[in-house]
């Protein structure tokens, strides 16, 4: 941040300790930490981005895809010319313009049976843990629980709200039930309940990790008993290979226990910003039916951000006409090539890194999907270190002390593929490979460093 400004005139000055004490958090300046190093070293081939590819975007034609949403506005909504317009280019509704789209691919994509009115279309997803976490929780008493290590961007956002939130440790086998046990008793033996746990079922970020069907309806029963909500973030499942698709904790959903977030910014492209919230709980007053919580989140959502872009979202709804309604469809050849993209990554680590290439105690997971892997060094991996890989060895990653809640991660980084070439990833785990073998075959006492 550049501090030099001229004192030549008057100037109010803000005291920091008397702004947001979420503006000290770290977990909101870890993106710019990573685009900033990007920035710094933009020759370096990096693996810390978990972007879509942007070759994707040479075949986006954004007048055909408002041109066949106009189209399904005049046949199927009988809507004139002068109507379309004001429907595109004026205001629209806080809940959204797709919603029935929404409704029809969920349906058709994932078995999820909801109304188009149990939707709110958000800008990207982010938007929609700000409203579903401004509305739930309503006193320092109500937790977030999150899987450790955790999306900055959930931990972000209840740090923006005052939430507090609670860590529930991940395992190689999905959550630790004894650690969920026993967070759910601290919070009751202290007056407090979780109020919701977010959770990532398939192919997580950061961590890469899946439930499998055992763990996904034990987690079901187990927020019944206990009685909390589940936020189930579905960004990365139409990465999973062709048939091997588990159901989602929605579709499985037989109570309304499942807020459900999906995006299309992985799928579509991120530049429209479209996410949105299934949100069909019912909301009482005493015993009275006061409606459904996607009408509270509408309600937010008109103080926040008014509405979705209207052509933001023909843009979406036009992409999803052509391909018979569908987003799994129209995502279908993007989980492909990053299906593909993570198997390269995961060859070329078996390939390069590894005792055979006198690389020793280093380790990583092996994702069935997602965009990411995480591998573990036995040497401490902060800022220092991105920086020296950068600028000496000229590759970058992310280091997952950013994702965990509690401290941890610190001999941990993350490696994202969505974002290069096949060519880009052979040569920047070879690049890898000589940075590790410099620092991992190195002696403890020359490294200082090296965990115990």
């Amino acid at each position: 941040m550049n501090n030099n400004f001229s004192t030549s005139m008057p100037r109010v000055s803000i005291e920091r300790n008397d702004m947001h004490a979420s503006l000290k958090d770290p977990v909101l300046g870890a993106i710019s930490f990573l685009n900033e190093i990007m920035d710094h070293y933009p020759n370096a081939i990096s693996f810390a981005p978990g972007a879509p590819y942007a070759g994707f975007f040479d075949e986006i034609d954004v007048g055909r895809y408002l041109k066949r949403y106009s189209q399904y506005l005049t046949e199927e909504r009988r809507m004139s010319k002068s109507q379309i317009r004001k429907r595109l280019y004026q205001y629209g509704p806080s809940k959204g313009e797709i919603n029935g789209l929404l409704a029809d691919a969920l349906r058709l994509d994932e078995g999820i049976d909801v109304t188009p009115e149990s939707i709110v279309v958000t800008v990207g997803c982010q938007e929609a843990l700000l409203l579903v976490l401004k509305a739930l929780c309503s006193t320092p008493n109500d937790l977030l629980a999150v899987v450790n290590p955790c999306f900055v961007g959930v931990v972000g956002a209840a740090s923006v709200l005052n939430v507090p939130t609670v860590a529930v440790n991940e395992t190689k086998d999905g959550l630790d039930w004894q650690d969920l046990v026993r967070v759910c008793h601290s919070a009751r033996a202290q007056g407090q309940r979780i109020r919701a746990l977010y959770v990532a079922p398939d192919f997580s970020n950061p961590s890469g990790s899946s439930l499998d069907m055992e763990c996904r309806s034990r987690l079901l029963e187990f927020a019944e008993t206990e009685d909390f909500l589940l936020l189930e973030d579905n960004a990365y499942g139409f990465t999973a290979s062709y048939g091997n698709a588990l159901p989602t904790l929605k579709s499985l959903d037989k109570n309304a226990r499942v807020i459900y977030f999906g995006t299309c910014a992985k799928i579509c492209l991120p530049g429209v910003r479209v996410g949105f919230v299934v949100a069909d709980q019912l909301v009482v007053e005493g015993t009275h039916k006061y409606g459904i919580l996607a009408d509270e989140l509408a309600a937010l959502k008109s103080m926040v951000t008014v509405n979705t872009s209207p052509i933001c979202q023909a843009i979406v709804g036009g992409m999803m006409l052509e391909h018979g309604g569908s987003l799994a469809a129209v995502g279908k050849p993007k989980g492909a090539f990053y299906q593909r993209n993570l198997g390269l990554l995961l060859a070329a680590l078996e390939r390069y890194v590894g005792p055979a290439n006198g690389i020793d105690r280093v380790s990583w997971n092996v994702p069935s999907g997602g965009f990411f892997v995480c591998m573990t060094l036995p040497v401490e991996v902060n800022a220092q270190l991105l920086q020296d890989c950068a600028a000496e060895y000229g590759v970058l990653w992310t280091p997952m002390r950013h994702f965990y809640l509690d401290g941890g991660g610190n001999n941990q980084l993350r490696l994202a593929c969505s974002y290069l070439t096949a060519d880009d990833i052979d040569k920047g785990i070879q690049r890898l490979a000589h940075f590790l073998r410099d620092r991992c075959a190195a002696s403890p006492v020359a490294l200082g460093n090296v965990l115990s």
